[in-house]
């Protein structure tokens, strides 16, 4: 354990963690299996870890236990998952479980929430995303495009589970862990005492990044001045903003190009994306990889001129802390980023990337900046790596969420 951590638990008693997930094990999110399966066992915080079933075999992933349910019709299998949590709460003994935590599943969470009361264990609720107003918000869209009785039936269950999660969950869970300074103040404005809220952003496996990776472009890439993006191409993300900025910056530089490291849930997406990029008369300048394997990306990554992180803003989105342009900085890429509140952030902490704002123009305008001074752009970047340990790396994370379990679970 840190220093740290030992003064916030005195006597260096290891804790246990019972964590509720939504998502198909083994899962890949960073802020489940990096923080959890990774750093916080260092500060001698255990994690069992439930959540649904799926094909893939099943590693350890650095959890004490990993439980998931068994897998069939759509119907079977989330009756199955929810049988799961349920028996695992009920299973947990006071002398063998710490805390009792759900993440972003507001009507499991609620029964977690009174089990636990029963059983005198603490419970913790870990919120990520606004899951009850996005629910809400596409299921009203979907029905003013006519949508039918499926669409009503989503919709009420998003309005049940926000009354639940604000007047239940919320109020009456011992701590409340949130994805930004952005939810906090939110959830603030609900009435969720600020007191009892923790702010946990997304971070970077720094140890990962230790080495920095070969830089590589594509075959015919090579002496271009070249803007990259890793991740999902979701409509939701809106990248045709980058699109459309990369024909603004071909005006300045007619040979630029712009490299997508990632894909769309649905293949139709990206020929859709790619369909806007020709209509738009750089159809030959953009190209799609498709998901690749981490060490890949990164090395593609690192052969671009420049990396966008674009973020749309909303009420929803606003409050979630995008990780795209955390590895960016930490691989020491100029960085550009729009003005998501937790992405402005960083970019001013840092300084050492470029914050736009939500256009098209102010994309082009930085990536053009960049180009214009690729020496200058990468001294700039250079800091990048050296704020990203020491504030948004999940080695400091976990030392933040450490202290703070053992700080509530002291006062409990």
């Amino acid at each position: 354990m840190t220093q740290a951590s030992q003064a916030a638990n005195p006597t260096n008693k290891p804790l246990r963690i019972l964590q509720l997930v939504p998502e198909t094990l083994p899962t890949f999110r960073a802020d489940v299996t990096v923080l959890f399966g990774k750093y916080l066992p260092r500060h001698g915080i255990a994690t069992d870890v439930v959540g649904k079933g799926s094909q893939a075999p099943l590693p350890e992933q650095g959890f004490a236990s990993t439980r998931r349910s068994t897998m069939g019709k759509r119907w079977r299998t989330e009756l199955g998952f929810a049988w799961l949590c349920i028996r695992s709460v009920l299973q947990a003994r006071r002398d063998h479980c710490d805390v009792i935590q759900a993440r972003d599943m507001v009507s499991l969470g609620a029964v977690a929430l009174l089990i636990a009361r029963l059983k005198g264990i603490p419970f913790v609720y870990w919120m990520s995303f606004l899951m009850c107003e996005g629910r809400i918000d596409r299921a009203r869209s979907r029905l003013r495009n006519g949508g039918g009785l499926r669409d009503r039936l989503v919709l009420l269950k998003g309005l049940v589970e926000y009354w639940l999660l604000y007047n239940v969950v919320l109020r009456h869970a011992d701590h409340v862990f949130v994805q930004s300074d952005a939810m906090l103040d939110l959830l603030a404005g609900q009435g969720v005492p600020r007191g009892k809220m923790t702010p946990v952003p997304m971070g970077v496996d720094m140890e990962v990044l230790a080495t920095r990776p070969t830089p590589r472009r594509l075959p015919g890439w090579e002496g271009v001045p070249l803007l990259a993006y890793l991740g999902t191409l979701d409509p939701l993300r809106d990248i045709h903003m980058v699109v459309d900025a990369l024909v603004i910056i071909r005006r300045t530089y007619p040979t630029a190009r712009l490299l997508l490291i990632g894909d769309a849930p649905q293949r139709a997406d990206v020929d859709a994306l790619l369909k806007h990029a020709a209509d738009s008369g750089v159809g030959e300048a953009v190209h799609v990889t498709g998901w690749l394997p981490s060490a890949q990306a990164w090395e593609l990554l690192a052969g671009a001129d420049a990396a966008v992180s674009y973020f749309p803003r909303g009420k929803i989105l606003d409050t979630n802390s995008p990780t795209k342009v955390l590895e960016y900085l930490a691989l020491g890429i100029p960085s550009l980023g729009n003005d998501n509140p937790d992405q402005r952030n960083v970019m001013l902490e840092s300084d050492a990337g470029w914050l736009t704002a939500s256009t098209p123009e102010a994309l082009a305008e930085a990536a053009c900046m960049v180009f214009a001074d690729p020496q200058g752009a990468s001294r700039r970047a250079a800091s990048g790596p050296r704020y990203i340990e020491a504030k948004r790396s999940y080695r400091v994370l976990a030392e933040t969420v450490a202290q703070r379990y053992r700080s509530f679970l002291g006062q409990h």
